[in-house]
């Protein structure tokens, strides 16, 4: 009998055995698992599209840019001129008679509706002011006379330090660029409404090297209505005849100059003229004592 509790005795310590070597290596297998859960959808949100500045109409060569603010005030944005050759425009109708001015090379030249720089004139010591600007670097367009350049860069130092921050949209125009800029903007207006903001090649301030047009260095309301009573156009009446420049087509003069009033059109005639041309409240036509432009050229 004793022999037989000793035998299942046995059996059950053998049975405890196996199945406590059994609960151990379960319990050893989950404690060292490594349970992978399935994979999370990832979801990746679109990237966000950078803000661009508003380019203008100058920095997108070869392309047409409809006009908005522009065409409120009678003028649309300067578009980049088709292929030279392609315009069927006559540069100067037969009709007008224009004076060739005899000084083109002078700070003072006064060139309008009635007077005309000659042909094939070009401006001579162009060179790049180191001024911000809205063209792309290598622009022609971003050229001015040597005098005229100087002191562009002296007045926009002067406006940085008064908290002013100004660029370039537009100086010096070559006679063909001005000719078929001129040429687009009849064929979208008509030739009597083009008239109003833009000239004749020949007879433009840009051709001259001694003209640019200013805007902020954002660029919003480049060579637009909305560039008047911005804090640029503020400092540049109140303070470019400091360096030397005026603000060529005033408002309220559009009779006298001949064209709508350009509040970002700056015009270099040397301090002294400036001076004198702002304190008298005149434009250059009144102070040369030039006939009105709607006397001649309506």
């Amino acid at each position: 009998m004793e022999r037989v509790w000793k035998q299942r005795g046995s059996a059950l310590l053998l049975g405890a055995a196996v199945l406590l070597a059994m609960t151990g290596c379960s319990g050893q297998a989950a404690s060292g698992e490594v349970i992978q859960s399935p994979p999370q959808e990832t979801v990746t949100p679109p990237p966000a599209q950078e803000e661009q500045p508003p380019q203008t109409s100058e920095e997108q060569e070869g392309t047409e840019v409809k006009p908005s603010q522009e065409e409120e005030a009678g003028k649309p944005a300067e578009a980049a001129p088709q292929e030279q050759g392609t315009s069927e425009q006559e540069e100067i109708p037969a009709g007008l008679d224009l004076e060739v001015v005899a000084e083109p090379a002078s700070m003072s030249v006064l060139v309008n509706k009635q007077h005309k720089l000659p042909e094939s004139y070009e401006p001579p010591d162009l060179v790049f002011p180191n001024v911000p600007y809205l063209l792309p670097e290598k622009s022609e367009r971003r050229k001015m006379r040597q005098e005229a350049a100087t002191a562009l860069e002296q007045m926009f130092a002067a406006a940085k330090a008064d908290g002013i921050q100004l660029a370039g949209v537009s100086a010096y125009r070559p006679h063909a660029y001005q000719k078929d800029l001129f040429n687009r903007y009849v064929k979208k207006d008509g030739l009597e409404k083009a008239r109003t903001y833009s000239a004749y090649p020949g007879t433009s301030e840009h051709e001259t090297g001694l003209a640019i047009d200013i805007s902020g260095i954002d660029g919003k309301c480049a060579a637009s209505s909305c560039f008047a009573g911005t804090k640029e156009a503020i400092w540049l009446a109140e303070n470019a005849a400091d360096y030397g420049f005026i603000v060529r087509y005033p408002e309220g003069k559009e009779a006298i100059t001949g064209y709508i009033y350009e509040p970002w059109h700056m015009r270099y005639v040397g301090v002294e003229t400036s001076k004198a041309i702002v304190e008298s409240g005149l434009t250059m036509e009144e102070y040369f004592g030039v006939a009105p432009v709607s006397s001649q050229n309506p």
